[in-house]
Parts: structure tokens; C-alpha cells; sequence
């Protein structure tokens, strides 16, 4: 009983016993899985060679080029992109306080109602006296982002004081019109662009009168010259990124309400503003807001702190109480008041912060550009593992200045979308290199394995290259050897029978400095005969490859071969002692000092099973 294994001892060996057999099981029928898609795969990449990635640059570019022509799927994808970016940005810019928002509240609309003054709508009376509130605080212009298309039946004397102070602003208050769809358009009901109020030239001999259109304007003649449009665009997704500052009917264009009251402000003609904006949306920064009953009254109402300073700047004043509905969709916020929305653009136009981002074909060239990069470095046979550390690298550089851009300059380079699609060709490159050099390094899941039972003989050289000159630097030398083996590699990848030992250590060892131009190339068949001849074969290709690239750059040194040939299976052998066998042949191999030069042309000379040595020249023709 004394030497009993515990209990628990018992129980972690079973665990252990029961983990170990799982895990056979499990890897075992994966690389079956594996094996039943790569291989086919490889067969494919065998047919394809190199052709494959010039192939993948033009279907990509065809659909870049379609897309840019209908749905612009790329842009789509940039908009939520945008979204999330501008949400998680560290940094917001300031209002610069030119822009003050007047709203009218759901305390203001309170108020009112509680002294028996009556509940929403508000009298033509109280806007008037919003308006003279403002003018007394000493503002610049004032935007009403509310309509007043009728008269008011029951306040006929504030509809006359409204519109005298439309007349005495002199143009300083701007009020909102709309545009009805061109369905209800009739005979005799619509206006010539040309003789709208405040519609602008786009040409400079614009054509008159121009389309007739049917609008809702304010009731006011002077009302009417200072009015604007209302109407706001969202993207396909319902989001309003964009502010649409103009519409265009011809040669002429009607300004929104936005772009009036800046150009009001700034003196600037309308014209002279772009056609859209696109705000630099805050979330926590936000414009400053008045309340419309502490200024009609003339002491805190409905806000315990101070105004914000009135003095010089340009308010737009519009409801946000509940119930209203004029709450529109934004990156920042689902239910952003209209109002706010309105003077958000006017505060882009005045303090020149909208966000400015370039040409709308610019991601689709950046796309394009990597795409063919990507595809052209492959072709090319560049080491796959360098080309992961480069992509990843440069694509995080492009992102962090895009994200930088938007947060401190307010500047947005639309890439993310375009990385997004070139990271889809970069990895459909990836996976056809890997495929390539998984057959040719003699993956199992891309090529059967040893097989005792018909790789009976075994043909095996030693690759290594040796620079012409002997005293070049550290630089040139690894330059050298880097172009030796991106050469070598486009042959082995091309589909020789020749499986590679393509690094005798890891990349990046500490001994690959010693070891980085050694490669093992080795050939099996039933016997001798049809070893030798399949290595001596594909050795005078691979001489041919070599030196078919001399005219791309020079070889600047030659590749020096040492071979063996031996019986890697006697008769009846057990699976160890081929093993043994296979690993003293590979030894014999690394060691000998038994060097030749891989273009003298002579193959596998007859003589013992192990030692016989296979000339060698250089990969440029006439270098020897």
C-alpha cells in the first residue's frame, strides 16, 4: 500500500493519456482536412506558376474600375468607417464662437404656457420679440430655422411686426424656405430659378430664366428676398455626414440656409463657397446654446448660467423640445437637433474647420496602386515573411496618419476602405506564395511525404553561394545572397520534383547570418539511374534560370554544389533504421568540403553510394 500512486496522480496521467490520444486525433483529422483543399490547390498553383498574381491585378483592378462607375461600394464602406473613427478620436476641435445656437426648448415652450401665454406654436409676436432680443445682444446675422409660409389668422399684428423686422435687418435675418417636389409643379405656379430670391449664378453667362420650380416660401415680401433653403441631404444610410450648402438647376443655384447666413456674415458672395461641407461633427465639445426665454426675458429662465457672448455672431435659432421631430441622424448622434445641424455648417464655413478630405477617385487610385504593388513584389518572388512585416508596417502607418489627421487637422484621408480591399489581395497573394512554397519545401499538406516504398534512392545537394569578391562588405554581401535566393526561389516554385530544405535554421536565428546561402535540394526515386538523371535534369535548369537573369542584375559570384547519392531504404528495413540512414546522408552532406561549380555541366559520377560530387558553375553564363 506504502508505494500506491495517489489518487490524484492517477487522475492527471489519465487526463494527460486522454489529452494526448484527443489531440493525435484531432491534428490528424485536420491536416486530412487541409490536405483535401491544398493539395488541389498546389496542383492549381502548378499550372498557374507566376502567371497567377498578374492575373489577380486585373480582376481586381477591373472591379475597382467597375465599382467606381456604379455603386461605389468603397465609398459606402468609408462613410461608416468614418463614423466609428470620428467617434473614437481622442481630440476634439473647440467652437470658436461664432456660431451660437438659440433654441427654443422645452423649458421656453414651459414657460410660456405656465403664464397663460399658450403652449407651441408660438405667436409671430414672440419670434418678433426673439428677434429684437437678438438685435439688442448686438448679433451679426440670425438664421430662423423654422418656415412661417402662412399668415397667422389669429396674430395678424405680429405677423405685421414680424416682417418688419425682416424689413429693418436689412438682410441680418435669414428665414427658411423649401423646395416642392417637381411632381406638383403646374402651369402657372412655378418660378424661374433666375428670379428666385438670392439664387446665384454657377456660369459666368448663365442661361435665363432657367427651370421653373415651385418653392414655399415665407409670407413676407422682405421675409421672401432673405430667405434660404431648409432642405438637407443624407447619405445612403439615412447619416448626415455631409452638408449640401447650394442646389443646382442649371446655370443657376439657390443657397441653403447655412451658406446665406455665412455668406451674410462673412461678406463673402455665395458663390464663392463650395457646393457641400462636410462638418468636423463633435460629441463632446458642442456648440454653444442659448435659451430663446432667457433671452426674450431678459434674465435667466430656463438656464442658470450665463449666455453665451452674443456680441458679433451669427445665431440660427430653431426648436429642440421633444416632440417636434426635427432631430436628424449624425456620426456623433442619432437625434442632433436640425438646428444644430444648420449652424454646424455655418461654424465649418466661418471658422474653416470643416474636415477636408481629398478627390473622391483618390482611394480608388490608392487601392489601384497597391493593389499592383502588392501583386508586382510577389511576382517578383520576394520572401513572403519580409513582404508581412513591410504590409503590416506601412499599413499601420497610413492608418495612424489618417487618425492623427482627423483628430488634430481635421483632415480625413478616406483609406480605410481601400487598405481594407488591398489586405483581401495582399492575403489571396499570401496564400498562393504559401501554397507554392509549401510544395516546394515538401509540406505533406501540399505533395505526398517520403515514401519507403518508392523513394528507394535518394540525390542530394548542398546550394551555397559564394560573392565574387571575397572582401565586399556586410551590406553588399547579404544584398548579394538576398538576390541569389529570391532567384532561386522563382525556380523552385515554378514546380521542379526537387524538394528544398530552404533554411538549415529558422529565419532570423542567430546562426542564419552564418547559414543564409545554404539550401539542400534533394531527389527521390526507385533506384539510381532515374535519381541521377531527374537531378542532373533539373540541375541544368536551374543553371539556365540562373543565368536567364543576368541581364536583370548581375550574379556577382557563383554557386558552388557538393551531392551525394545514396540507398535511403535497404530491403526490409524498419522504419528507424531509414530514418538513421537519411539523417547520416543529410550529415554527410553539410559537412563535406567537397565542392564544385554548379555550370561545369557533370552529374552524379558512378562510384559509392555516398560522396560522388556534382560539378557546378555559376548562374551567369561565362562567369567561371
Amino acid at each position: 500500500m506504502g508505494n500506491a500512486m495517489p489518487w490524484y496522480k492517477r487522475v492527471e496521467r489519465w487526463f494527460e493519456a486522454a489529452m494526448a490520444a484527443a489531440s493525435y486525433t484531432f491534428i490528424s483529422r485536420w491536416g486530412a482536412l487541409e490536405r483535401g483543399y491544398r493539395r488541389p490547390y498546389a496542383r492549381l498553383a502548378l499550372r498557374l506558376k507566376f502567371a497567377f498574381y498578374p492575373l489577380l491585378a486585373v480582376a481586381a483592378l477591373g472591379w475597382l474600375a467597375w465599382d467606381w462607375h456604379h455603386d461605389r461600394n468603397l465609398a459606402a464602406a468609408e462613410n461608416a468607417i468614418f463614423d466609428t473613427v470620428i467617434g473614437l478620436r481622442p481630440a476634439e476641435p473647440r467652437p470658436s464662437g461664432k456660431v451660437v445656437v438659440v433654441e427654443i426648448d422645452d423649458c421656453s415652450i414651459e414657460f410660456y404656457r405656465s403664464l397663460g401665454l399658450g403652449g407651441w406654436p408660438w405667436s409671430r409676436q414672440r419670434h418678433a420679440d426673439l428677434l429684437d432680443a437678438l438685435d439688442r445682444a448686438g448679433v451679426d446675422t440670425v438664421g430662423y430655422d423654422i418656415q412661417f409660409i402662412e399668415r397667422a389668422q389669429a396674430d395678424p399684428a405680429g405677423d405685421l411686426v414680424l416682417e418688419a423686422m425682416a424689413e429693418g435687418g436689412e438682410g441680418r435675418f435669414v428665414f427658411g424656405s423649401a423646395r416642392v417636389p417637381a411632381s406638383f409643379a403646374r402651369t402657372g405656379n412655378t418660378t424661374p430659378v433666375s428670379e428666385v430670391p438670392n439664387a446665384f449664378a454657377l456660369a459666368a453667362h448663365p442661361a435665363t430664366p432657367g427651370p421653373g420650380l415651385v418653392l414655399l416660401l415665407p409670407y413676407g415680401e422682405a421675409m421672401q428676398r432673405h430667405s434660404a433653403l431648409l432642405d438637407v441631404d443624407r447619405s445612403g444610410d439615412g447619416v448626415l455626414r455631409d452638408i449640401r450648402l447650394r442646389q443646382a438647376f442649371g446655370d443657376w443655384a439657390l443657397p441653403s440656409l447655412a451658406l446665406l447666413v455665412a455668406s451674410r456674415a462673412s461678406g463673402q458672395p455665395a458663390a464663392s463657397f463650395p457646393a457641400s461641407v462636410r462638418v468636423d461633427w463633435r460629441k463632446h465639445s458642442r456648440l454653444p446654446y442659448a435659451s430663446a426665454a432667457d433671452l426674450i426675458e431678459g434674465r435667466p429662465v430656463c438656464s442658470r448660467g450665463k449666455p453665451p457672448p452674443l456680441t458679433g455672431a451669427a445665431v440660427l435659432v430653431g426648436y429642440t423640445a421633444s416632440g417636434l421631430n426635427d432631430a436628424k441622424p449624425t456620426p456623433v448622434n442619432p437625434a442632433t437637433p436640425g438646428v444644430e445641424v444648420h449652424a454646424e455648417a455655418v461654424e465649418a464655413l466661418l471658422a474653416d474647420s470643416s474636415i477636408w478630405m481629398p478627390p473622391a477617385g483618390f482611394k480608388y487610385l490608392l487601392a489601384a496602386l497597391l493593389v499592383v504593388f502588392s501583386c508586382f513584389v510577389f511576382w517578383r518572388g520576394e520572401p513572403s515573411w519580409d513582404m508581412d512585416a513591410v504590409f503590416f508596417a506601412s499599413n499601420l502607418a497610413l492608418l495612424g496618419a489618417a487618425f492623427v489627421g482627423l483628430s488634430l487637422y481635421g483632415v480625413f484621408f478616406d483609406i480605410f476602405a481601400a487598405l481594407a480591399f488591398v489586405s483581401l489581395v495582399f492575403g489571396l497573394c499570401r496564400s498562393y506564395a504559401a501554397t507554392q512554397r509549401g510544395r516546394a519545401v515538401g509540406n505533406d499538406d501540399y505533395r505526398p511525404q517520403f515514401d519507403p516504398a518508392l523513394d528507394r534512392w535518394l540525390a542530394m545537394v548542398r546550394l551555397r553561394f559564394v560573392p565574387e569578391d571575397e572582401g565586399t562588405g556586410r551590406r553588399e554581401s547579404r544584398r548579394r545572397i538576398r538576390e541569389y535566393r529570391r532567384r532561386l526561389r522563382g525556380w523552385l516554385y515554378r514546380g521542379p520534383r526537387a524538394v528544398a530544405i530552404e533554411g538549415i535554421v529558422e529565419y532570423k536565428h542567430f546562426l542564419y547570418e552564418s547559414l543564409m546561402d545554404i539550401t539542400v535540394l534533394m531527389w527521390g526515386g526507385p533506384d539510381r539511374d532515374s535519381v541521377e538523371a531527374t537531378a542532373r535534369r533539373e540541375l541544368q535548369a536551374l543553371c539556365e534560370h540562373l543565368a536567364g537573369h543576368d541581364d536583370v542584375l548581375s550574379s556577382d559570384g557563383s554557386v558552388r554544389v557538393a551531392s551525394l547519392v545514396s540507398e535511403a531504404v535497404a530491403r526490409d528495413e524498419p522504419i528507424a533504421k531509414t530514418r538513421a540512414r537519411v539523417c547520416s546522408v543529410l550529415g554527410q552532406l553539410l559537412a563535406s568540403s567537397d565542392e564544385q561549380a554548379l555550370s561545369a555541366g557533370h552529374a552524379f559520377l558512378p562510384g559509392e553510394s555516398h560522396g560522388e560530387a556534382l560539378e557546378a558553375g555559376r548562374p551567369a553564363a561565362g562567369k567561371d
